[in-house]
């Protein structure tokens, strides 16, 4: 038995003392293949130390071994030791066969640095050198997309398919090319790709992937099939639920939307978002009573939620419950969203609160000067505690927006006599 086959068979028998007799052995009187075989199986094995000091012996041996320096600074980098990794790269000449891929290494490490502009640099030197090596453009076009240049990364992406290429570093270049496209906005042409792609192999998030960019495409029936043939390919795949229930929404069945909703709820009891929309849903359909549930449940479950608060305070306005809104509003930290103002306003006012409305008010206005049925609350609460001139200013600015209805200039003709 091989010493590589010896020191893996002792890991795995947790006779760690025998394993470490063996790889000192190796190191000192091992021949060449034979160091460089244990040092393959101990990085596999996660010996990654042990592994390095075989590796750099080898360099001793090997110093003009280009492909050795490869190997030892990919795994100084899982080691987490990246500045030791760049002199060995650094040290392959632009000659050298392996200089492609000490570049492409080099970009790796710049990324996971930050510093993607050089990084960037690195992988075009390296495509203006091969400009016909596929993997160069596999990792621009994977740069690209974390960096949101996602047209320059459906260009490189749209190259690897022409070169024949629809799989690289276990990718699916039809979804990613998909995903990029998709992530610019262009939804209906990215459908095809992910057509060929789920065609090639059923894989859950580019199924997903292939739903939400219909539905934002949309198309919401092909959406919908596609959410419900991911529902039964896996059940827990929680993010569907929403989107499912936003199809029904848009296709018109409200009663689907609910129940896909709750089973969402019933399968992720933590998601906020799905709560709203519910509640939201119920709203819609006149389910207040249930809805409000849904709603006291989602601001338990994230108390700073405006999002929340405000679903919640629209019902409960409906409902004139103005007490309750505040009360809303009082547990929120910050409550500093234009929507909880105007909604305080409104409540501060139906209660006789009227300085504290008065202040609402004026916080809400600037995000909400252009919203006419604002402008209509804030005008005659103004009107109402007597402020003449600044009413007329905030009728005048409806009568802007709504050049159309009389009611304003006669309201403003009385404020100014």
């Amino acid at each position: 038995m091989k010493d590589a086959e010896l020191v893996i068979k002792h890991i795995e028998m947790q006779n760690l003392s025998k394993a470490e007799e063996i790889i000192n052995r190796v190191k000192k009187t091992g021949s060449a293949e034979g160091k460089f075989m244990l040092a393959e199986q101990l990085s596999q094995y996660g010996f990654l130390e042990e592994a390095k000091e075989l590796y750099e012996i080898l360099l001793t041996q090997f110093p003009e071994e280009n492909e050795l320096k490869i190997t030892l600074a990919e795994l100084l980098i899982d080691m987490g030791k990246d500045e030791e990794a760049y002199p060995y790269l650094e040290s392959i000449d632009q000659t050298d066969p392996n200089y492609a891929a000490a570049l492409l290494l080099e970009a790796d490490l710049y990324q996971m640095q930050g510093l993607f502009e050089v990084s960037e640099q690195k992988l075009l030197q390296a495509k203006k050198l091969y400009k016909d090596e596929p993997v160069i453009d596999f990792a621009l076009a994977e740069l690209y997309m974390t960096l949101g240049r996602f047209l320059e990364a459906v260009v490189s992406y749209q190259k690897l398919l022409e070169a024949g290429e629809e799989t690289m570093a276990g990718s699916d270049i039809y979804a990613r090319l998909a995903e990029a496209l998709s992530a610019g906005g262009a939804f209906e042409d990215s459908i095809p790709y992910y057509e060929k792609s789920l065609e090639n192999q059923k894989n859950l998030n580019v199924l997903f992937g292939y739903g939400l960019t219909s539905f934002q495409a949309g198309l919401y029936q092909k959406a919908k099939n596609a959410f419900e043939e991911l529902k039964t390919m896996d059940h827990e795949y929680h993010p569907l639920y929403l989107y499912l229930a936003k199809c029904h929404d848009q296709l018109g069945d409200i009663d689907s939307a609910i129940d896909s909703a709750e089973e969402g709820l019933a399968a992720d009891e933590y998601n906020l978002d799905l709560y709203v929309y519910t509640a939201s849903l119920l709203m819609k359909a006149g389910r207040e009573e249930k809805a409000e549930s849904y709603l006291r449940q989602a601001v338990a479950l994230d108390p700073e939620s405006a999002e929340a608060a405000s679903l919640l305070n629209k019902l409960l306005l409906h409902q004139q419950r103005y007490e309750e809104v505040l009360d809303v509003i009082s547990a929120l930290k910050d409550a500093d969203d234009p929507q909880l103002h105007w909604d305080a306003a409104y409540s501060y006012q139906e209660t006789e609160q009227y300085s504290e409305a008065l202040n609402e008010y004026k916080l809400a206005y600037n995000d909400f000067k252009n919203n006419p049925d604002f402008l209509k609350d804030y005008g005659f609460f103004l009107m109402e505690e007597g402020k003449r001139s600044e009413g007329a200013a905030v009728f005048r600015r409806l009568s802007s927006l709504d050049p159309l209805n009389d009611e304003w200039l006669e309201i403003i003709d009385r404020l100014e006599e």
